[in-house]
C-alpha cells in the first residue's frame, strides 16, 4: 500500500475513534433511555427535543458497524443501548413498523409510517445482528422487510410508495420533510430501500428478498436513472413520470452510485453486475457537476428556477468521498482517487469540528460557518460520516498491496 493510502486509512480511523463516535457516547447518552434528540450548531444540548427514528436507527447502525469492525467492546455497549430502546419504543407492536418520533420521555409523539424510515431501521438492526449475531435484532429486521413489501410495494406499476398512516391507509402529505415534493414516489426512499435490503442480504439470505433486490436494482437502472442527463431524477407519480421539474442532486448522485454497486455486489448475479457498472460509471460522471475546484461537493440545483443550493453539506462531503474511492478501486481510474483525496482534504481542514466533535453541517460557499442547522439531529447522525471512515478503512485493508 503507498504512503499516501496507508496515511488515509491511519486518519479516517483515528477520525472515527476520536471526534465523531465520542462525541455520540459521551454528549448524547439521555439517562431516561436511549439518545437525545439534538444538540445545536452552537453546542447547545435541548434534552427536551423529539427523537427521530432516522437519528435513533442511524445511531444503531453507525455504532454497530463500528463494534462489527474494530471489536471495541465500548461500541458494542452503544450498539446495544441503541438496538433495545429502538424495539422498545420506535417499532410500533400494534401495526407493525416504525414511529416516526418520540417525545423526549420516548412516547409515541408522530406516529406515522414513512417508509424511509422503516429502511433505515431494517439498516441499523441488520447491522446489529451482522456485528453480533443477535436473532432478536434479525428477527426484527426480517418483520420490517416484510411490512415495506407488504404496504409499501406498488403492484401495478412497481417500486415503493412513501408513507401511510399508522394503521395503513393512505396519507395525503407523503413528503419526507418540508423540503421536499409532494410525489408518491421518490429516489431518496428507494435508495435507502435498496441500502438495508442490501445489507439485510448480508445475513439473511432468502429469497424473496433476492426477488426484491433484484427489483429495486432495475428500478435504478430502468426508472430512477435519467437516460439523457445520467443524473437521478428525484420525484416520480405513481407511473413513474417525473415531477417536481429539473432538479440534480449531486450528493445522492454520487451516493446512489456506490451503494447501486454495492448491491449488485452483495447479490452477486454476474448479469445484474453488467448491467449495474456501466450506471455506476455513468452517475459518477454526472455527480461531477456539483464538483468545485477544492475537491468539495456543493448538494444540489433546481435547473428550472435558475437556483442552485451551493452550501457544502457534511454527508455530499462524506459520500463524494466514498463515491470517488469506489470508483478507483473497481476501476482502476487514478483521478477519481485523486477526487477522493482532495474531498477528504477538504473536509479536514473545513468540515471536522475537531474542538467540540463531530462534523459541522455545512460551509458557505464563502467559507463562512453554518451556525444554524444541527450538530446532532432528527437528520444529523454519525452515519455518512462514520460510514465513509469504516468503508475507507475495511477496503485499503482488504488489498494490502495497493
Amino acid at each position: 500500500m503507498s504512503d499516501k493510502l496507508q496515511t488515509l486509512r491511519r486518519e479516517v480511523i483515528d477520525e472515527l475513534q476520536k471526534n465523531i463516535l465520542p462525541f455520540w457516547s459521551t454528549r448524547m447518552v439521555d439517562p431516561r433511555g436511549g439518545f437525545y434528540g439534538q444538540i445545536d450548531a452552537r453546542e447547545q444540548l435541548h434534552p427536551e427535543a423529539d427523537k427521530g427514528a432516522i437519528l435513533n436507527a442511524r445511531i444503531l447502525w453507525a455504532f454497530s458497524a463500528a463494534y462489527r469492525v474494530l471489536r471495541c467492546p465500548e461500541y458494542l455497549t452503544m450498539a446495544t443501548r441503541a438496538k433495545d430502546y429502538f424495539v422498545a419504543r420506535f417499532i410500533d407492536s400494534e401495526y407493525g413498523g416504525v414511529y416516526w418520533s418520540l417525545d423526549c420521555e420516548g412516547r409515541p409523539k408522530d406516529t406515522k409510517k414513512q417508509f424511509y424510515a422503516i429502511g433505515f431501521a431494517i439498516y441499523g438492526l441488520s447491522e446489529y445482528a451482522r456485528a453480533t449475531g443477535d436473532r432478536e435484532a434479525l428477527d426484527q429486521a426480517v418483520r420490517l422487510f416484510e411490512c415495506i413489501e407488504t404496504h409499501a410495494l406498488d403492484h401495478e406499476h412497481n417500486g415503493y410508495i412513501e408513507a401511510m398512516t399508522r394503521d395503513w391507509h393512505p396519507i395525503a402529505d407523503m413528503r419526507l420533510s418540508d423540503l421536499d415534493a409532494n410525489y408518491p414516489k421518490s429516489q431518496n426512499t428507494h435508495l435507502h430501500i435498496i441500502e438495508p435490503y442490501a445489507n439485510l442480504y448480508r445475513v439473511w439470505k432468502d429469497k424473496r428478498l433476492e426477488k426484491a433486490l433484484w427489483n429495486i436494482i432495475g428500478i435504478f437502472t430502468d426508472r430512477i436513472l435519467n437516460p439523457e442527463t445520467h443524473h437521478l431524477d428525484l420525484f416520480f407519480e405513481m407511473d413513474w413520470t417525473r415531477g417536481a421539474g429539473r432538479l440534480e442532486s449531486y450528493g445522492h448522485d454520487i451516493e446512489c452510485s456506490w451503494l447501486i454497486h454495492e448491491a449488485a455486489l452483495v447479490l452477486g448475479d454476474p448479469a445484474v453486475l453488467a448491467k449495474v457498472e456501466p450506471v455506476v460509471l455513468e452517475v459518477a460522471r454526472a455527480s461531477e457537476k456539483g464538483l468545485r475546484p477544492d475537491g468539495s461537493m456543493i448538494h444540489e440545483a433546481n435547473l428550472d428556477t435558475g437556483h442552485v443550493d451551493d452550501d457544502l453539506h457534511w454527508w455530499v462531503q462524506a459520500e463524494n468521498v466514498v463515491g470517488w474511492f469506489n470508483v478507483w478501486q473497481h476501476f482502476g481510474n487514478e483521478d477519481a482517487l485523486d477526487k477522493a483525496l482532495r474531498c477528504w482534504d477538504y473536509i479536514k481542514l473545513n468540515i471536522i469540528d475537531s474542538e467540540n466533535g463531530e462534523w459541522h453541517w455545512s460551509r458557505h460557499p464563502d467559507g463562512t460557518l453554518n451556525t444554524v442547522d444541527d450538530k446532532a439531529g432528527f437528520w444529523k447522525c454519525p452515519y455518512h460520516n462514520s460510514r465513509m471512515c469504516l468503508e475507507l478503512y475495511e477496503r485499503l485493508g482488504e488489498d494490502s498491496s495497493r
